[in-house]
């Protein structure tokens, strides 16, 4: 079925163009978690790696990959990242034909979803996820600026669920009350919501308040309406999108300079081959390059938007007539089925897929990892899965939709400002739906150890992008990104 996301979570929030009060004890699961979640229970094997510590984590990973340097791994996974803090990978499970198997990252996510598919790690612990990103990764940078007044809030622009979540484990973590402000593309001093003097101010019953930090699920470019330096703290900070959690063609390039800093230690970054900055009409070229089958990505888009599988002249044909925007595409390999993948330097990957149905039919899956980063290092914070609508197909028939085999995103768009999610295709970390993934615990470690990697480099990549005063070095970014369409909407102050 076809879920709406839910919109009626305390007697006062009644239209999403209003600034809501949430005060603290408030906190009710069913507002903030799928109705399918409540009722499941974790899978053991995904309660085990979420306790399992960075020691045993790192001591299982280099038993199985013993190139692989156990110091420089536990340095990387006890890492406070500066900016980018709380992020979420999608990560595939492939194989060659010769079954040499690992976990590839598709792409990472800057103030990603995820808490509203897990199920809860301890049943007597309903905010779970929730107040471990506030505690671990959001509380110590609010500590930090203490001596800051002003009002907390949370700022979203869709995934009303969750936003109102963190709301709610924000009100009761500082007891106090919470702003949930919606921000939607266009907003920007929209009567509600306004930057002066480089803090946030919002206005509630015709007065006006400084907001001294914010949670932001802001997640639709964001970067155009609210600028790289503020005052008020902005948890994740613009910079983590525009370094690569929101900007794939950025992101490639984070994973890798990353990739060749630590290779003495045996770990890399596992990405389908890539062609960055390629121009609109280079693309023929680029998919012809890799046997007629490839990815095209525009590279700010999110939530399953601007994402192309091409697999024949007609995929290819329809992509080339649409209008888009923007100046640079990236290119990747397609991970297919064995007889219809592309290849790349590496070789060639296709889908391990689902456990066959009862009907005999395997579907490609991707896992999304969510990550925090504090003082403490990095912690897995949740899990879930997603399924394509129709099964892999052996063989690829001219008239194949590759998308609906490919394709996993939930996210669907149904106006400017409003999303739906399919969650027939939602695969939980539950006791039912977990075997049918076909993944061990190695496989978690691996995907967890991926997700870290990618968060590190873009973290870098972004410190990279700033200048002593916290703004962007407009230069350097620009020879990074070329693509003025791009550059043309981030925010100026």
């Amino acid at each position: 079925m076809l879920e709406k996301e839910h919109m009626n979570h305390l007697a006062t929030l009644n239209d999403l163009n209003n600034i809501k009060l949430v005060s603290p004890g408030q906190f009710e699961g069913h507002h903030h978690y799928y109705q399918k979640v409540l009722n499941a229970q974790i899978h053991p094997m995904v309660r085990f790696l979420l306790n399992m510590g960075a020691d045993r984590i790192v001591s299982r990973f280099c038993h199985l990959n013993p190139k692989v340097g156990a110091t420089a791994l536990m340095g990387l996974l006890l890492r406070s990242n500066k900016y980018f803090r709380w992020g979420g990978a999608d990560l595939f499970n492939v194989t060659t034909a010769e079954g040499a198997r690992q976990i590839v990252l598709i792409e990472t996510n800057s103030c990603p979803s995820g808490q509203k598919s897990m199920p809860l790690r301890d049943e007597f612990d309903d905010q779970s996820g929730y107040r471990l990103v506030v505690e671990n990764a959001f509380a110590p940078r609010i500590k930090s600026k203490s001596s800051e007044k002003g009002v907390l809030a949370v700022l979203y622009d869709k995934n009303f669920m969750e936003a109102s979540g963190y709301a709610q484990a924000l009100s009761d973590y500082f007891n106090e009350n919470v702003y949930l402000v919606p921000y939607f593309n266009g907003e920007y001093n929209d009567g509600h919501i306004r930057i002066v003097e480089g803090f946030f101010e919002i206005q509630v019953d015709g007065n006006w308040k400084r907001v001294r930090a914010a949670l932001r699920y802001v997640t639709q470019k964001p970067w155009n309406r609210i600028p790289v330096a503020t005052k008020t703290l902005v948890f994740n900070p613009v910079i983590s999108c525009l370094a690569g959690g929101r900007n794939k063609l950025v992101a490639s390039k984070a994973y890798e300079l990353f990739n060749a800093e630590i290779i003495d230690t045996g770990l890399k970054i596992n990405v389908p081959y890539t062609v960055n900055d390629v121009s609109k009409t280079e693309i023929p070229l680029v998919i012809r390059s890799l046997g007629g089958r490839g990815v095209v990505k525009i590279p700010y888009s999110n939530a399953g938007q601007g994402v192309f599988t091409i697999v024949n002249e007609s995929e290819l044909n329809d992509f080339m007539e649409r209008d888009i925007p923007y100046d640079q595409f990236i290119v990747q390999s397609l991970i297919g089925n064995a007889t219809w993948s592309s290849s790349g330097p590496e070789g060639q990957f296709y889908h391990v897929g689902t456990i066959p149905n009862k009907k005999n039919k395997i579907f490609v899956t991707d896992i999304r990892f969510m990550v925090c980063s504090g003082k403490e290092g990095f912690k897995p914070v949740s899990l879930y899965a997603r399924k394509a609508k129709s099964p892999l197909a052996d063989e690829l028939m001219d008239s194949a939709a590759s998308w609906d085999m490919l394709g996993t995103n939930l996210s669907i768009k149904q106006g400017e400002n409003s999303w739906g999610s399919d969650t027939d295709r939602l695969v939980l970390m539950d006791r039912k739906d977990f075997n049918s993934l076909g993944i061990s615990l190695d496989d978690l470690i691996s995907g967890y150890i991926q997700t870290v990697l990618a968060m590190i480099a873009i973290d870098r990549m972004a410190g990279n992008l700033l200048n002593s005063k916290g703004k962007l070095k407009e230069k350097l970014f620009h020879s990074i990104n070329k693509d003025d369409s791009f550059i043309s909407e981030i925010m100026k102050l």
